[in-house]
């Protein structure tokens, strides 16, 4: 985010490179940045003449270079943008020829998504020497939850803790998804607002104690009744929750229980750095690793990777997902 920051800085300050190749994993901060070029380098009158955005589908390297040696009309710079760049990653290398002599009035962009280009090519090593290659890497779970704190505070909003978990077990890693979410809260909430799980309940559909988040914990209590109901709820709404997700979670969970069981310094700052976790949820491990001893927790490991298995159809085809869940939650507890 620091990176993105200063990027958009630069840019602001009329610093401008002749090529942004934005590559990597998540497309959210490519597309935000791209867009910021877009709307950012020339004015609304420029654009009609000076800017020109294509798709990697419909072109080749030629049609790129040809584009981008042009010059600008009335303008400073002009602009050329490359969405889906990735579709011509066969023959991208060939690009390194016109980046050693790029047109200095050429702001050149490329999204290349979800691929990264070979640091070792001379393209990479090209484009580092004139322009910007900005790599843009999907965040672990505990990350997410971090920049959704921050994503909020800049726009004057909180968010609390088991808020920003519901939205992530929901969502998963995908900072679009997550972001649009955010952009539907941010209209019917008023500025100051503190986002709550009652708040995303209400809005966004996702239940604040029927969910995997509530599941893990009362799984970590020991809580048998309110771990059931909450297993009956996912066997009447199987859509909204499958149990793909569910053993997947509760795999995650145990690991880091199993993680956690082999640490020395159980001090909570220590735990939450090493397990990557929010120090708002330690106490809930510290809890789990009581009820769930060491030898114990390896056991509930193999039965989620035996259920993972079954989960994807193996050896289960007609099972339905609601048997499948009960009997988890037994083996488990």
């Amino acid at each position: 985010m620091d990176e993105v920051k200063q990027l958009v800085q630069d840019i602001n300050n009329r610093n401008i490179k002749p090529i942004y190749f934005l590559m990597g994993d998540e497309p959210y901060y490519i597309d935000k940045i791209s867009d910021f070029i877009q709307d950012t380098v020339l004015s609304e009158e420029e654009r009609g003449f000076n800017q020109v955005v294509l798709y990697g589908r419909d072109i080749t390297i030629e049609d790129i270079v040809s584009n981008a040696k042009r010059y600008p009309m009335m303008a400073e710079y002009q602009v050329v943008i490359i969405k889906e760049a990735q579709d011509l990653s066969r023959t991208i290398e060939k690009l390194s020829t016109y980046v050693e002599n790029p047109q200095p009035t050429t702001v050149l962009v490329i999204n290349y998504k979800y691929k990264k280009i070979d640091k070792r090519k001379t393209l990479y090593k090209a484009i580092n020497k004139v322009g910007v290659v900005y790599e843009s890497k999907k965040l672990y779970e505990n990350q997410v939850n971090d920049w959704i704190r921050r994503v909020l505070l800049s726009k004057d909003y909180t968010i609390t803790p088991k808020a920003a978990q519901m939205l992530v077990e929901f969502l998963g890693t995908d900072l679009s998804k997550i972001n649009n979410e955010l952009e539907k809260l941010q209209i019917i909430l008023p500025k100051g607002s503190q986002i709550t799980p009652e708040a995303i309940e209400a809005n966004i559909g996702i239940s604040k104690d029927y969910n995997n988040f509530e599941l893990r914990k009362a799984i970590g209590e020991r809580n048998v009744v309110k771990a059931h109901q909450i297993i009956n709820y996912f066997s009447e709404n199987p859509k909204d929750n499958p149990i793909v997700v569910t053993v997947s979670l509760l795999f995650n969970f145990f690991s880091q229980l199993l993680h956690f069981h082999g640490l020395n310094d159980k001090s909570p700052r220590h735990v939450a750095s090493v397990l990557r976790i929010n120090p708002y949820f330690v106490n809930e491990y510290i809890t789990a690793a009581r009820n769930y001893p060491m030898k114990k927790v390896s056991t509930v490991v193999g039965i989620l990777r035996e259920f993972d298995v079954k989960s994807k159809g193996v050896g289960a085809n007609s099972v339905p997902q609601s048997d499948l869940l009960k009997e988890l939650l037994v083996r488990i507890l």
